[in-house]
């Protein structure tokens, strides 16, 4: 019998606590590698990871031996874990209760990356989709 076969892809955004700006240059690139290494730990392939100073977007393929709310549950805990003991103890870090999270076929995995690799250039020139950004329309 032939294995099972799945293609899954989940395009999540969650934010800070309060949306406070508190993803500042010197931490956001280790808390997308804390994101990225966390992602793989749970057998999820990183296809793009992006965001600004009160939010992240990522978009991955993910198995189906995990819930996207499990995902999201690891993800954040471990990320926010990491940063308020190794990377700013003395730090206020904290994210939002909530996210969101968008299945994503495979004919628009290219342009959803790049809608979350770009996400500083969305948000100078205010063309972000509402519904991906979690703020009312």
């Amino acid at each position: 019998m032939r294995a099972s076969f799945t293609q899954l892809y989940v395009h999540y955004v969650w934010a800070t606590w309060d949306r406070l700006p508190i993803i500042t240059p010197d931490i956001q690139k280790q808390l997308y590698g804390a994101i990225i290494r966390e992602s793989e730990q749970i057998k999820c392939t990183v296809i793009a990871i992006g965001g600004i100073e009160d939010h992240v977007h990522l978009l991955t393929g993910f198995p189906p031996t995990i819930s996207i709310s499990e995902l999201v549950k690891q993800i954040k805990g471990s990320s926010s874990h990491f940063i308020t003991h190794e990377i700013n103890p003395s730090e206020f870090f904290k994210w939002q209760g909530n996210y969101g999270a968008f299945t994503v076929s495979h004919d628009a995995i290219d342009n959803v990356a790049n809608y979350i690799r770009n996400q500083p250039i969305h948000h100078n020139q205010k063309s972000i989709i509402p519904t991906w950004e979690l703020t009312p329309k």
